[in-house]
């Protein structure tokens, strides 16, 4: 059977479940676990919380347990191009046919249970996981943590802790404190929680919270820069070090993973759709994720390792209504910049009237077009150096990624 009908059965699998993507809650999980015999119930995880990191600290992790040879599994969301990219045993993604066998085999109780369609592929996951007798499972959170699906999980020994940041207020809350309560009650009974430096009012959100579990808590600092990483970006020293710190706390579980794997795994680690190089009828572009307030400030300071980057930098930029526009435009423009606003297909998205108005001393300097593919052929007639970023939304990029309007770059050429 053709790849494209397998996926589009996936499709099809998933989309008549809970009409709410978003529905917290650990019930519905639990029980359904329940009910097909707690798959995975025995096998530790690495739990991975945050607001921006976690895919970079979960593949981290996973890339240095496979090249130590432990059998692993991953969970990871949202996807860029297809829900396999959600599921991997030993780095490898689940086959189509596959996944789509095991989601055929349980749609009945899932739909009984009113799964969401995250909580569907999570207990896919935790099947075909089952089925793989791997050792180690490394899930990351989908959204804030305390009622999370993968926190039904109970064996949950060592807590990774990305940055913490101003995120999907509209399910955890409109505060900082807010975000980072539900986020951090994730950490269970004795285990053993690592995070970076974070805001003073989330360290003592942290620390209060390890205290009432008996836990213990790993402060690291970013990896010093002679570490190769797989992985660009300045941010990803402080979010490999977490996962270095995650790794190291597997000896509670008579796991050793030598100071060499790691670095061989944090070396060979590639996760898309993070300062990656693209091209476009060959021309080179970056691509990034960042979509929300925080992650767009990491970008801004990125951009002063690059090439020409005070000539200014062309930005294209979707970004969805419920996120902070304005804050993250003026976080993102410099003088020199232009910032194409385009829209995000199948999801609603600030405008650039909305944006121009509300920051109107960057009007000048905010242009749109109707699509990423209108923007480019404007910008072919004289191509910018440093390349275009797009960025604002993992969605706009999986579109791109999928439709091939964009392609992987064959050089790796520093930006």
């Amino acid at each position: 059977m053709r790849e494209d009908v397998i996926r589009n059965e996936l499709i099809d699998l998933l989309s008549g479940f809970n009409p709410r993507e978003i529905d917290l809650g650990l019930s519905r999980m639990k029980k359904t676990l329940h009910i097909i015999g707690n798959p995975c119930e025995q096998i530790p995880a690495i739990q991975v919380v945050g607001t921006n990191g976690k895919g970079s600290i979960a593949t981290f992790i996973e890339n240095a347990l496979r090249v130590s040879g432990v059998s692993t599994g991953l969970t990871t969301s949202p996807h860029l191009v297809n829900w396999e990219e959600r599921v991997r045993v030993n780095g490898n993604k689940i086959e189509s046919i596959e996944l789509r066998e095991i989601l055929k085999k349980f749609q009945t109780i899932a739909k009984k249970e009113s799964l969401t369609p995250f909580e569907f592929i999570l207990l896919a996951a935790f099947h075909y996981f089952s089925s793989k007798e791997i050792e180690v499972m490394v899930l990351e959170v989908g959204l804030g943590g305390r009622l999370d699906a993968t926190t039904a999980h109970p064996n949950r020994p060592v807590i990774a802790i990305g940055s913490i940041g101003m995120d999907h207020r509209e399910y955890l809350g409109e505060t900082l404190t807010d975000i980072a309560s539900e986020k951090v009650e994730v950490i269970s009974e004795g285990s053993s929680v690592i995070s970076a430096k974070q805001e003073p009012e989330i360290t003592r959100i942290i620390e209060k919270k390890i205290k009432e579990t008996n836990a213990t808590i790993n402060w690291v600092e970013p990896l010093e820069e002679s570490w190769h990483l797989g992985i660009p970006g300045k941010i990803q020293f402080t979010n490999a070090a977490v996962a270095k710190g995650a790794l190291e706390a597997l000896t509670k579980l008579g796991l050793q993973i030598s100071q060499k794997n790691i670095r061989e795994g944090f070396s060979v680690a590639k996760w898309p759709g993070r300062l990656q190089s693209v091209q476009w009828k060959g021309f080179p572009l970056i691509i990034d994720g960042a979509h929300n307030t925080q992650a767009i400030k990491q970008l801004a300071i990125e951009r002063y390792n690059w090439t020409n980057e005070e000539n200014g930098i062309t930005w294209i930029l979707g970004i969805q209504k419920n996120k902070e526009g304005p804050k993250m435009l003026r976080a993102l423009l410099n003088k020199n910049d232009v910032a194409w606003i385009v829209p995000i297909p199948s999801h609603g998205n600030w405008e650039r009237f909305q944006l121009a108005s509300l920051c109107p001393d960057l009007s000048s300097q905010v242009k749109e077009a109707n699509s990423v593919e209108e923007c480019l052929m404007t910008l072919q007639k004289q191509w910018p150096t440093p390349p275009p970023v797009i960025t604002g939304s993992l969605y706009l990029l999986g579109h791109l990624l999928s439709k091939r309007i964009i392609l992987e770059s064959i050089s790796k050429k520093k930006i």
